[in-house]
């Protein structure tokens, strides 16, 4: 209405004798950038795909350790990485910076022990910004266990390293090493190659809403500030949208005819 092109300002001015101006412009208003981090191809893993692919990771350990290698420990250590991964729903970089001191108590989930909550120090920044913390709630039992087991039992062998995933020379696990592992265990499961690292938060998202987990707690779990850019995320899957359009249909016939039974025992 506002642009000189269409005309609208001319008959306004002979209508009205005035016209509409436009006060909101590309420079002085805020544009959403949605970090949409997949291409069309990403996606989450299925549950079943995801179960394989720890498993694989698991067999690994055992395998190198049965042949008396030395490369059990990093394939230990990168084992208990993706599982932390998909726990929490971390990017690779959040992953990797992860400390033992930035686990700690939820006094409302104490079930959990030391291993309540996670603070994430190297979030995703906006640019000429610096990395964005947020805390991340537990939300699956073994997901603490696991890592209870792996500061116990694993860390210890790196020398008692404060960093939760360091290599044997004291340094960080490289994101190319990380990526290397996980298309092995990927490919040699023959899993799509749409599935990377980053599958590990898509999945987070979309098993967590799956499960029927308020999705504005998922969106703050995972650091997003837009409802839109979790959407980006969730890839659920063909049963769980029948599952929840057949509750939707049976829950309307069940208002339209005054009753609320379902199943076989319903008097039709």
């Amino acid at each position: 209405m506002t642009d000189s092109r269409y005309g609208w300002d001319t008959v306004c001015e002979q209508a009205f004798g005035t016209h509409p101006s436009q006060v909101v412009h590309e420079w002085n208003s805020a544009a959403h950038h949605q970090d949409n981090e997949q291409q069309p191809r990403k996606r989450a893993f299925t549950r079943a795909e995801l179960q394989a692919f720890l498993d694989r990771a698991d067999e690994e350990v055992s395998r190198i350790r049965n042949l008396g290698r030395k490369g059990w420990l990093p394939a230990f250590r990168d084992a208990v990485l993706f599982k932390v991964a998909y726990g929490w729903g971390l990017r690779r970089n959040e992953v990797r910076h992860l400390q033992t001191v930035d686990f700690s108590r939820n006094p409302h989930a104490r079930e959990f022990g030391q291993f309540g909550q996670l603070q994430v120090r190297y979030g995703k920044a906006h640019a000429g910004s610096a990395p964005k913390r947020r805390s991340v709630l537990t939300v699956r039992a073994w997901s603490a266990e696991i890592v209870e087991h792996w500061v116990r039992h694993g860390l210890p062998l790196f020398g008692g390293s404060v960093d939760l995933f360091p290599t044997e020379r004291g340094t960080l696990v490289s994101e190319a090493a990380l990526g290397a592992r996980f298309r092995r265990y990927r490919d040699e499961l023959g899993l799509d190659i749409g599935l990377d690292m980053h599958s590990f938060r898509r999945s987070y998202v979309t098993h967590l809403l799956e499960d029927g987990v308020d999705p504005m707690f998922v969106q703050h779990q995972v650091g997003h500030e837009h409802a839109s850019t979790t959407a980006l995320y969730s890839c659920v899957s063909s049963d769980y949208r029948t599952r929840t359009l057949r509750h939707a249909l049976d829950t309307c016939l069940n208002e339209a005819l005054g009753t609320t039974s379902s199943g076989p025992d319903r008097q039709d």
